[in-house]
């Protein structure tokens, strides 16, 4: 069992994106995202939310799970890459985002564009499983 998910966690936010946690032994905002297409508004909301616990916490490492989570649609994806992920770096100091891969081929396509096309300051990494996440986030520092 990998040291994040014996981790105590604390619920944060919850909207139709998903659940947001903080794991404070760990420092790290855990993503738990819904299966569900969303609303932009939504997946702003969340990403915000995302921000705010950072700035809170002083965490910088970032583990977001997409499950089934269906694929980001265009201008979520432009407005993550142009707008939300510069903001993180600046402000919150975001250093590490740990993606543990989704079920669907469509969604692992617009992760690699998000990823892609996002500004140098964030490292991502993407994973297949929780415990290659966790161990590369344990291994990280900041």
């Amino acid at each position: 069992m990998s040291l994040l998910s014996q981790t105590p966690e604390t619920l944060y936010f919850q909207n139709a994106a998903g659940r947001l946690f903080y794991q404070p032994g760990a420092q790290v905002v855990r993503l738990a995202w819904a299966a569900e297409r969303i609303a932009l508004a939504a997946i702003q909301e969340y990403y915000e939310q995302v921000l705010a616990l950072m700035l809170n916490t002083g965490s910088r490492k970032i583990l977001s799970c997409h499950g089934q989570r269906a694929p980001l649609p265009g201008p979520a994806q432009e407005w993550l890459t142009g707008d939300w992920i510069p903001r993180a770096i600046a402000q919150a100091g975001a250093r590490h985002c740990a993606i543990v891969e989704g079920a669907d081929p469509m969604h692992r396509l617009s992760t690699q564009s998000v990823v892609a096309a996002s500004p140098s300051g964030l490292q991502f990494r993407r994973f297949a499983d929780m415990q290659e996440a966790d161990a590369w986030l344990r291994e990280v520092r900041g």
